[in-house]
């Protein structure tokens, strides 16, 4: 049957509030369509870095004996399995640029790359424009990796001491020739150079508004801000705001600017590219002890169905697939001292108790693993805070610098002996 108007609207006057009246409503709709249009787009980017093109803008930040090739490997296994994609980017552990330019064994251990393992992105620890040409070249010459970030964030102490980290920014001209001698050594390459720091040294002493600028205008691809400064170390709330400072302030120029800081669940990527207006995530401690968070991250930002945690049955799963990566890279005895680290993160708000943590705490093989796990391989059992913060946190403290650090922020002076470790930092 066909709808019938009210008689009012059949006259020529009623007809014009009508086709008013649906206007407006139409119009409505298409704002509201536009609006979430935008939003669902501004979830659903792609991110480009120089060269690279990657699916989701969701990246894996170093970390110091955690983001070895078994842990790529693994993050990138589990969002295969996870969303059928392997879309962002895994950036292996900080490698010191000096040690990695004099052949040091245990660096070159630590730039190896699984075959999957595509791009490759290598993050370098450095102070010295010198090392930092000879390293990046080195990278280029030897096709020892895709991308190349640069390390500016550290807050550790023995860094910080000696000027490296995330002290070094605010030198803003040593700074500027650092970021410069990698874009030189990597030009005529599809290699992009990025960069990243924090907001810098102290709330007295801000770096983050210079340090942008300067590696924007020395041609860095783009940069990453975890928002907090050396002095928080990994305390209290990641400022945010300072995120959308940076963006704003780099805004016209087109280099993209990831955000880092407090990303623990998968609505955390899309809130904090919402209200900073940043172009991707750099994901830290978050993901310990849960290497899936990626596959999260990722289905929330194309507005895909989130994967639902994993039960204990799952994570034993997964444990013991990271202890094979590991012992398979590392030899057995080593592997398994290194998995130790994982135990507490992977088994965070289960109901394991300590008896049995104490013995995987102590376990010397895959096998002792797989034993000591057996009565809960089936497990149905779900964590509970499964999303909360992890890692490390600390409490604020004074940042440790060299002596007269402060005095001139435009000294292009090395500082000595920094770059002198070749743990990875």
């Amino acid at each position: 049957m066909a709808p019938t108007l009210h008689p009012h609207f059949a006259t020529p006057k009623g007809h014009r509030e009508w086709r008013g009246h649906w206007g407006r409503r139409q119009a409505s709709w298409r704002r509201r369509l536009d609006s979430w249009r935008c939003v669902r787009e501004d979830f659903m980017v792609s991110l480009s870095i120089g060269s690279l093109q990657l699916a989701s803008p969701v990246v894996l930040a170093p970390m110091a004996g955690v983001t070895n090739m078994p842990f790529r490997v693994l993050c990138r296994e589990l969002e295969q399995e996870k969303t059928g994609t392997v879309s962002g980017l895994y950036v292996c552990e900080m490698i010191t640029a000096r040690a990695l330019v004099e052949g040091n064994e245990k660096t070159l251990h630590m730039t190896t790359f699984a075959p999957s393992e595509q791009p490759r992105s290598m993050q370098l620890y450095t102070v010295d424009p010198e090392y930092t040409y000879k390293a990046a070249r080195k990278i280029v010459e030897e096709n020892l990796a895709d991308h190349i970030d640069m390390n500016f964030g550290c807050p550790v102490p023995k860094v910080t001491r000696r000027g490296g980290g995330s002290a070094l920014p605010y030198k803003r001209r040593l700074f500027g020739k650092i970021v410069a001698a990698a874009v030189r050594a990597t030009e005529g390459t599809d290699i992009p150079v990025t960069v990243k720091f924090r907001v810098g040294i102290d709330d007295e002493h801000h770096t983050h508004l210079d340090a942008g600028r300067i590696a924007v205008e020395e041609g860095a691809a783009a940069v990453a801000l975890h928002a907090r400064t050396a002095a928080q170390r990994y305390s209290g709330e990641a400022s945010w705001e300072e995120i959308t400072r940076l963006k704003e302030h780099l805004a016209h120029t087109g280099i993209p600017v990831l955000g880092n800081g407090d990303i623990f669940k998968a609505s955390d990527a899309s809130a904090m590219m919402q209200q900073t207006g940043c172009d991707g995530v750099v994901v830290g401690r978050g993901c310990l002890g849960r290497p899936w968070l990626f596959a999260a991250l990722s289905a929330e930002l194309r507005g895909e169905p989130v994967p639902s945690e994993p039960t204990l049955g799952e994570v034993v799963r997964i444990m013991i697939r990271h202890a094979t990566l590991l012992m398979e890279h590392d030899g057995e005895a080593k592997g398994a001292r290194d998995m130790r680290k994982h135990i507490g993160w992977y088994l965070r708000g289960f109901p394991v108790g300590g008896e049995v943590r104490a013995q995987l705490s102590s376990m010397n093989s895959l096998d002792d693993l797989k034993r000591i796990l057996a009565p809960w391989a089936d497990s149905p059992v779900l964590a509970e805070d499964a999303e909360g913060p992890r890692g490390r946190k600390g409490s604020p403290a004074k940042v440790v610098l060299p002596e007269g650090w402060l005095d001139d922020p435009f000294d292009l002076t090395v500082p000595e002996g920094a770059d002198l470790m070749h743990s990875g930092g």
